[in-house]
């Protein structure tokens, strides 16, 4: 099964994710498939705290990936901020 997670990368205290489309069966920070985009939980103000290619989220989404609940949080979340950014504009 094709799955959708986080793979961690930064340093100790410091993490930083990749979202990336990866076989299930392998280990968190091993192979991968596609890099679909990065989360920063620690980013500060003015930072780009998430980015993700939509295209290819649709795109693997279509033939069947499943996101980790992780992923589909942090969709959700990303999602709840567009409209708003949108409308501030």
């Amino acid at each position: 099964m094709v799955v959708i997670r986080l793979s961690r990368g930064g340093s100790k205290h410091r993490p930083f994710f990749n979202i990336v489309v990866a076989d299930k069966r392998v280990r968190r920070d091993g192979r991968f498939i596609e890099r679909l985009g990065f989360y920063n939980p620690i980013a500060k103000e003015g930072e780009e705290g998430l980015r993700i290619a939509q295209d290819r989220l649709t795109h693997w989404r279509s033939v069947g990936a499943q996101a980790s609940p992780t992923v589909e949080r942090l969709l959700k979340q990303a999602a709840g901020k567009a409209p708003a950014a949108a409308a501030a504009a």
